[in-house]
């Protein structure tokens, strides 16, 4: 596959949506909902990183989960508490935050609207002995 262009069709500031996003929306336990968009992954083509953006409700916030891959992200809107590891962080609008590999780490949004950022991910991992792409375990595991 060549290159690739999702056209953004949303509202900075309000509602991040892209054409040709593969989303997915997971719930929070009476939090809210966070929802979660591919951008760049396999079928794009893309061999060694995966690009997702995520709008996560106010109150709500991200899974708190380890992976053996480290993350970049980058606060695209709103304001959040980060745990990485053992720190706590506050972010807003155009911090970058690394996430070293088995850091637990969670984004809680602090804000009172959508807490918006992109995040980073290896495009494939090995699981089991075989290579998995990240995408495609996203999906199985929604």
């Amino acid at each position: 596959m060549g290159a690739a262009h999702h056209k953004f069709i949303g509202e900075w500031g309000k509602d991040h949506q892209w054409e040709g996003a593969r989303s997915r929306i997971y719930h929070m336990e009476d939090q809210g909902s966070v929802s979660e968009n591919w951008l760049i992954g396999k079928p794009e083509g893309a061999e060694n990183f995966a690009l997702r953006f995520y709008n996560v409700e106010p109150k709500c916030s991200t899974r708190l989960e380890t992976h053996a891959h480290d993350h970049g992200v980058v606060i695209l809107q709103g304001q959040a508490d980060v745990q990485i590891g053992e720190q706590i962080f506050q972010a807003s609008q155009g911090d970058v935050l690394y996430i070293p590999p088995n850091h637990l780490h969670v984004l809680h949004n602090t804000g009172e609207g959508t807490l918006g950022f992109l995040c980073m991910i290896p495009a494939k991992r090995e699981k089991n002995g075989r290579v998995i792409w990240a995408e495609e375990l996203a999906i199985r595991n929604a």
